[in-house]
């Protein structure tokens, strides 16, 4: 048989196990993995607020540029409106003109036949002998006064015929007059649609300019955006990464505090068997076993705002919009037409403004330049619903939006877009508000 300490001794060291035994150890990564994750983490999170500065200032270009787009596009619809004016007095100076020229030729129609007549009655009296000055008129008088008389007669009638050619040739005169003013004026109207062709002309090439440089730059802010993207997307890897490593890193070191806290309850069961298994060797005392623990807003502001609200999600359409409601855009040769507005029913910002107000009985221009100028100025600090706003780029405006109050503003923004509701943007704005009501 064993001898009494040594049974001792195993019957402790198997009851002193804790009542759960620590696991293998977990894998645990090193000091150079766990640094290198969080240093390329913290190289993608710089990249990441590179991109972010780059695209705010992109974003702000591009801010930018659409407001000059803006510009452009209302320059251009002022230079329609302009060409239209100018196209329709060309046409009234064409017209009066043409009536002048009527009136001119009816004067010299009846020059011609007062000529006629003054040669016919002149022919009639060599005819007939009866000239004035001529005796042969005379003959057959029967009486002094009746030579008198008949004198008195030629000369009314000679004079009466010579006056009337006087003052037809007078009037010749004064209508040839008309004429050639009339002819000036078409001149200068011609002129003036000229060069307002020639400036809707150049309008619609800086439209189309502008535009192309806010397209490039949308361009450039996708790819910023993009790459942006990519990189937040590799930044949440790095991070998981990190985090991964740091969790492992964790585990391993509750592990590792398990297991010394096990080795050391080992440890004291150890010794505590082996002082036992020393005790019961001695004379007199008794061997038994130690049993170990287990391990434990007015009415007219009112109606013009809901008029204007009742167009809400309405397409954007250049050039359309009129007191009636949306009407068809029309082509201007660059952005618009990118767009295909000539195919959409809808509002430009200013068209908004021309239906909204034309409801409390105001007409209003189709350019938001002379809309800016069409009521009282009011500082913004005054502003209430029922005021237009407007923005400009180089002190030209080239926006207009309706203050409907709380901060919010009612517009048709741009091409591409639709009528909605939006906080008053203070970039641009122009520092009073336009008051009609």
């Amino acid at each position: 048989m064993l001898p009494r300490a040594l049974v001792a001794l195993a019957l402790l060291l198997a009851t002193a196990q804790p009542a759960l035994a620590v696991p293998p150890p977990p894998p645990k990564p090193s000091d150079q993995e766990v640094q290198a994750s969080k240093n390329d983490r913290d190289s993608k999170a710089g990249r990441v607020g590179e991109l972010a500065n780059q695209l705010a200032a992109a974003e702000t270009k591009l801010t930018d540029l659409q407001a000059n787009v803006e510009l452009k596009m209302e320059d251009a619809n002022k230079a329609l409106v302009d060409l239209d004016t100018a196209r329709a007095a060309a046409n009234k100076a064409k017209a009066e003109a043409a009536a002048t020229r009527q009136e001119a030729d009816a004067a010299q129609a009846a020059i011609d036949r007062i000529h006629q007549e003054v040669d016919d009655f002149a022919a009639a009296s060599f005819r007939q002998g009866s000239t004035i000055g001529s005796m042969t008129a005379f003959i057959g008088a029967r009486s002094p006064q009746d030579i008198l008389d008949r004198a008195a007669l030629l000369n009314a009638v000679s004079g009466s015929q010579l006056d009337a050619l006087d003052r037809m040739q007078r009037a010749r005169v004064e209508q040839a007059n008309k004429d050639s003013l009339a002819r000036a004026a078409v001149n200068v109207a011609n002129a003036k649609q000229a060069q307002a062709e020639d400036a809707k002309r150049v309008a619609d090439a800086a439209t189309a300019a502008a535009e192309e440089a806010r397209r490039s730059q949308a361009s450039q802010a996708k790819q910023i955006m993009e790459d942006k993207e990519n990189t937040e997307q590799l930044l949440a890897e790095a991070q998981a990464k990190v985090g991964d490593l740091e969790s492992q890193l964790q585990r391993y070191r509750e592990w590792q505090a398990a297991k010394q806290k096990e080795d050391e309850e080992r440890a004291k069961a150890a010794a505590a068997a082996a002082a036992a298994a020393a005790a019961g060797n001695r004379p007199g005392r008794p061997s038994r076993p130690v049993i170990g623990r287990p391990a434990a807003g007015s009415n007219a502001a009112q109606i013009v705002i809901a008029r204007a609200l009742a167009q809400l999600g309405m397409p954007y359409a250049w050039g359309g919009g009129n007191a009636n409601g949306p009407t068809r855009g029309i082509r201007d040769g660059g952005v618009a037409d990118l767009f295909g507005d000539y195919n959409k029913i809808g509002f430009d910002c200013s068209g908004l403004m021309i239906y909204a107000f034309a409801g409390v009985g105001i007409g209003l221009p189709h350019y938001s330049g002379y809309q800016a100028t069409a009521g009282r100025r009011v500082p913004l600090s005054q502003m209430a619903p029922g005021d237009m706003l407007f923005w400009a780029t180089g002190g030209r405006i080239h926006h207009v939006a309706l203050y409907i109050g709380n901060g919010q503003m009612i517009e048709a923004p741009y091409s591409g877009s639709r009528v909605r509701i939006a906080p008053v943007r203070y970039g641009g704005i122009v520092p009073y508000a336009t008051r009609l009501l």
